[in-house]
C-alpha cells in the first residue's frame, strides 16, 4: 500500500486535551470525504481523545503511534 499522504497536517504539539481534537474537528469540517489529515500530538490524552472522537464521529483512524514523546494519528474523513 505504501506511505499514506495526508491531505492536511494540524499541529497541535505543545497543546492539552481538548485542543487537539478541537483543531482536528475544525481542520476535518473543510476537507472532502476521503481526504485524510494528520495530527501532531505530545498529549497523551490524545490516545483516548482521538479514539473516542473517531467513533463517534464515523472517521477512521488509519494510524496511531507514539515515537519518543510525539503521538502521531492519520485519520480518513468519511
Amino acid at each position: 500500500m505504501g506511505e499514506i499522504k495526508p491531505d492536511v497536517v494540524v499541529d497541535a504539539r505543545g497543546e492539552l486535551c481538548p485542543m487537539p481534537v478541537v483543531k482536528v474537528k475544525l481542520a476535518i469540517e473543510e476537507m472532502g470525504k476521503g481526504q485524510v489529515l494528520q495530527l501532531l500530538a505530545t498529549d497523551p490524552g490524545s490516545r483516548s481523545d482521538m479514539a473516542y472522537w473517531a467513533e463517534a464521529t464515523g472517521h477512521t483512524i488509519l494510524e496511531a503511534k507514539e515515537e519518543k514523546g510525539l503521538f502521531t494519528y492519520l485519520v480518513r474523513k468519511s
